[in-house]
């Protein structure tokens, strides 16, 4: 008859059973930990869709999750300085070329292009619709004093309409709380609060087509040149911050800029619709 395990063997065992099955387990979760890159992008990408569409796709063909933090582009190069990004995929040209040249991005390249759209009530009390010129229409609006509903936020678009403003010559600012409503939020809410208030907005094609609370609103103004808001992607520097997972992110810039990543944002429609156009420049 073999002696019954002391309680020491007794816990030794237990121990040892336990730690091999963290041995077992540590690979894979080293693994899931670890095959994933965070990207810094915007509200617009993300509320019309596209990230839901393109993101799969590129997981498919690399094995690399995405996760993403959808900001303003101002904030999410903010973010991205402090390290908190493997890339950047954002919307505002002069102010990702400056994260370039200050050394926090390895590269920018161009990737797809859709474009701005001045939104409001059917109603139109300032008498824009129609118009293919986005500064006489701003003009019109602060003229009567109209409801303004901008973002407030740093963002791409936000810059936009402010450079908007400031070829009209205005300065919203001054009615900041009267007419000209600062929302400080994403697309998606500053349309909700336009709706809400009766008030005029700009706002990217994408998210405009994929928001569902138009409720007795219509885009107004549209083509102006001026209007076009084009997108870039960079690879945040490895040398500014160590733990950027570089390989990863540029497989992710890679397939972004490839045919095949440029024929998956091509494809993402809503009702028929092309919400984004391909323009990455061919890579040598």
């Amino acid at each position: 008859m073999e002696a019954p395990l002391t309680a020491s063997v007794q816990k030794l065992l237990v121990f040892l059973l336990f730690l091999c099955a963290l041995l077992l387990a540590a690979p894979r979760g080293f693994a899931a930990d670890q095959g994933f890159i965070l990207v810094q992008s915007t509200t617009s990408t993300q509320n019309s869709g596209l990230l839901d569409h393109i993101l799969p796709k590129f997981t498919r063909r690399t094995g690399i999750e995405v996760r993403v933090v959808a900001v303003g582009t101002g904030q999410a190069l903010k973010n991205a300085r402090n390290g908190d990004a493997d890339v950047v995929f954002v919307h505002s040209r002069e102010d990702e070329e400056r994260f370039v040249s200050e050394g926090w991005g390895v590269e920018r390249h161009d990737v797809m292009y859709n474009d701005f759209v001045i939104v409001g009530p059917t109603s139109d009390p300032a008498g824009i619709r129609g118009l293919s010129d986005a500064e006489q229409a701003f003009e019109k609006i602060a003229m009567v004093e109209a409801p303004f509903a901008s973002r407030g936020d740093n963002s791409g678009t936000h810059k936009a309409e402010l450079k908007l403003w400031k070829n009209s010559e205005i300065d919203p600012l001054r009615s900041s709380g009267d007419w000209y409503l600062e929302t400080g939020s994403g697309m998606g809410a500053t349309l909700n609060t336009a709706v809400g208030k009766r008030a005029y907005a700009l706002a990217d094609r994408g998210t405009w087509l994929g928001f569902a609370n138009k409720n007795g609103f219509e885009v107004l103004v549209e083509g102006d040149r001026q209007l076009l808001n084009q997108y870039g992607v960079i690879l945040v520097s490895p040398e500014r911050h160590p733990n950027v997972k570089a390989k990863m992110g540029a497989a992710f810039v890679d397939w972004l800029t490839s045919t095949e990543g440029q024929k998956a944002i091509a494809s993402f429609k809503i009702d028929g619709q092309q919400l984004f156009f391909p323009n990455a420049r061919p890579r040598a």
